[in-house]
């Protein structure tokens, strides 16, 4: 009698673990898919100059900096937040001194 009862027990369970395994598919986000073109791009000029190992990496490395450090992708708020950011830690302010400059240089006109 216990034989029939664990059995289905048995089933039920597998039954749901094969549900919860089931991962829904992930979409990339759109920066992700940039990021992984910019590998590809990237790769395949390396593939092309037939480098290998560390000049490989470097190559690499460099491509990818290169590509990523494009300001003009920035708008206008962004360079704004970047410069009075870098103002702020050339001056070393900490805790509130920061958050009144960078309150203040955000808001002045650029």
């Amino acid at each position: 009698m216990r034989l029939p009862v664990v059995l289905s027990l048995l089933a039920t369970l597998c039954a749901a673990g094969s549900a919860l395994a089931a991962d829904p598919v992930k979409v990339p986000s759109p920066a992700q898919t940039e990021q992984r073109q910019k590998m590809t791009d990237c790769n395949q000029q390396a593939t092309t100059q037939s480098l290998k190992g560390d000049e490989r990496k470097k190559f690499m490395s460099n491509c990818l900096k290169a590509e990523a450090k494009t300001d003009d992708k920035m708008n206008p708020q962004q360079k704004k937040m970047k410069t009075c950011n870098a103002d702020a830690a050339k001056q070393e302010l900490k805790g509130d001194a920061r958050k009144t400059f960078m309150s203040t240089c955000l808001k002045k006109a650029s």
